[in-house]
């Protein structure tokens, strides 16, 4: 995967006001918006401000000490997202509620904690109930909970470290002329006959599948290319350039879209960084367990890879290409 600054060479034509404006009355002209060109002046700025701050929150982020990088990527992955929204919503934000974000810790105890069976809980109000509504037309409901595990398991860039349990989460989706081959090792993982996998993924996602079945393979068929940010089980690893798709159908995150995923991770090891000092600083030292190469995978590869993914929404996937 592309260091994430070249990622952010991908936004280098918004960096214009002639350009961003016109990119913005698009926008509002497919969310059907009254005074579409108006508005898109009068955002142009704002929009390129917030890339702006979130190239430079990542730039430093991975020349920073680890010990700050969960913070300035935080901050920086904020800016990328409040750019989307205003995307959609020339009037973001309308209240101070939105600017909360929209996501909790639990108190944690001091003794025996673990990262990986740390929880977070969704709010009413903020941030990610904003992307979740806006970007994605999810409703999540008021207090949800999602362990860090739980979050990490459905990122399959992840896949490589010990941590995650011997089965595999993810299976790989080989491309051909046709569409996707699969193993048909996904029907047993899967418990499930051809016809019912595809019912299955069909009500997991707004795409539609088909699946067919031969002695050696299975071969997967969308209505249209498959997406970076679907809320769906197939993800793109960007460290291998392929889709997959999870295997943990019992997961409350397996059609999560991966942005949700990478915020929720994000904001936990910010609030880590900020708030829960020592813990923070004898887990940099001692490295006692998994939960330290954990954490410095996903900074890595969630600096890198949430750019582009946030890329990808912007330019392509928000309109049904």
């Amino acid at each position: 995967m592309p260091e994430n600054n070249d990622n952010f060479d991908k936004y280098t034509p918004f960096f214009s006001a002639s350009s961003s404006q016109i990119f913005l009355q698009k926008c509002y002209n497919h969310e059907k918006i009254a005074d579409a060109e108006m508005k898109s002046y009068e955002n142009c700025y704002p929009f390129i401000y917030h890339l702006e701050q979130a190239k430079t929150y990542y730039k430093q982020a991975t020349i920073s000490p680890l010990s700050i990088q969960p913070i300035l990527s935080f901050y920086g992955f904020a800016q990328l997202l409040k750019a989307c929204l205003l995307t959609i919503d020339p009037n973001y934000p309308e209240s101070t509620s939105l600017l909360a974000h929209g996501v909790t810790t639990r108190k944690r105890k001091k003794q025996q904690y673990e990262f990986l069976k740390d929880e977070v809980k969704t709010q009413k109000n903020g941030l990610f109930t904003s992307i979740a509504e806006k970007m994605f037309h999810i409703r999540h409901a008021e207090g949800e909970k999602y362990s860090m595990g739980t979050l990490l398991n459905e990122i399959p860039d992840m896949e490589t470290l010990s941590w995650s349990s011997s089965r595999k989460n993810f299976i790989p989706l080989l491309e051909s002329c046709d569409g996707y081959q699969l193993s048909r090792a996904v029907l047993d993982n899967f418990r499930m006959s051809s016809s019912r996998l595809e019912e299955y993924l069909n009500s997991k996602t707004d795409q539609v599948y088909h699946i067919e079945e031969s002695p050696e393979i299975i071969l997967l068929t969308s209505d249209r290319v498959l997406m970076h940010n679907a809320s769906s089980p197939i993800r793109y690893n960007g460290a291998e350039g392929r889709f997959m798709l999870s295997n943990n159908k019992d997961s409350p995150a397996f059609s999560m879209p991966e942005l949700l995923l990478h915020y929720l991770v994000s904001y936990n090891l910010s609030i880590i960084a900020r708030y829960e000092t020592e813990w923070w600083a004898e887990l940099l030292k001692t490295m006692p367990n998994d939960d330290y190469p954990c954490i410095v995978q996903f900074l890595k590869i969630s600096q890198a890879k949430v750019p582009l993914l946030i890329f990808e929404w912007m330019k392509c996937e928000r309109f049904g290409f």
